[in-house]
């Protein structure tokens, strides 16, 4: 079945690339707003060539391990101390209903204000976006604890932080690795957006450098390496999830199937 969903998937990209290439050469879009994928691809090549790139590259994934990083502790951290603490839970719940909803990108003039172009900027933007895709799983997961197993630790007079291990963080843990997942794709959105308008170095302002100068095949091609970036760090945070979650259920069957 695998490998029948790989057969299609390849198929589905070498039709994508065809088309990709037919149609700017059929006339059907203009090669100067859409170049042939050869072109794309020639372009890509110089690029991998160039030095720059590679510093580029390596500053976007500064700022979103480092981001990332700095959103899943902190995420981890204030959700369990949130469930452990049923006031503090309740005195933050409108705090965090009303802060939860607002864009990251919003925060771009407050980022520019105190930091400029310096990684910080980057870094405002890449937390505030991935913690909340963290924080709001642990709570999830956090309340899908199964009260006997809850009321069971209590009556064998296990402390809190030893319920918080031996039960609520088990129980927790699929839903946080999701919230890992979904915080990692949503870092590096924010990692890219904040150096695309902000101009913080990086793949996003070697776009908008190659945008403003008319190179339509380079500016393709470094958005053709961000989604193979999005496509590797999505594939890894599933080899990790996977690895973490070896004893689940969930997992299990998916190894069964």
């Amino acid at each position: 079945m695998r490998g029948e969903n790989a057969a299609l998937g390849a198929a589905g990209l070498a039709g994508f690339l065809v088309l990709g290439e037919l149609i700017p050469r059929l006339g059907l879009v203009k090669q100067e707003y859409f170049p042939p994928i050869s072109r794309i691809v020639e372009a890509l090549g110089t690029e991998v060539g160039d030095s720059a790139f590679w510093t580029a590259l390596g500053d976007t994934l500064t700022g979103w391990a480092l981001g990332l990083a700095i959103a899943v502790v902190a995420g981890i951290v204030v959700g369990v101390l949130l469930s452990v603490v049923p006031y503090l839970r309740e005195a933050t719940a409108s705090t965090i209903e009303f802060l939860r909803p607002i864009p990251s990108v919003a925060l771009i003039p407050l980022a520019v204000l105190l930091y400029g172009t310096q990684l910080q900027s980057v870094l405002l933007l890449v937390v505030y976006a991935a913690f909340w895709q963290v924080l709001l799983q642990v709570l999830y997961g956090v309340r899908d604890v199964d009260p006997v197993a809850e009321e069971t630790a209590r009556s064998y007079g296990l402390g809190t932080w030893a319920r918080v291990r031996h039960v609520m963080w088990p129980s927790a843990l699929p839903y946080v690795m999701t919230g890992v997942r979904l915080a990692a794709a949503v870092a590096l959105i924010l990692a890219i957006t904040a150096e695309l308008v902000i101009g913080a170095p990086g793949l996003g302002a070697r776009i908008a450098v190659a945008q403003t100068s008319q190179a339509v095949p380079e500016m393709y091609a470094l958005v053709v390496v961000t989604g193979l970036l999005g496509l590797l760090i999505n594939i890894g945070a599933r080899t990790v999830e996977r690895r973490a979650l070896a004893w689940h259920q969930s997992v299990r069957g998916e190894v069964a199937v």
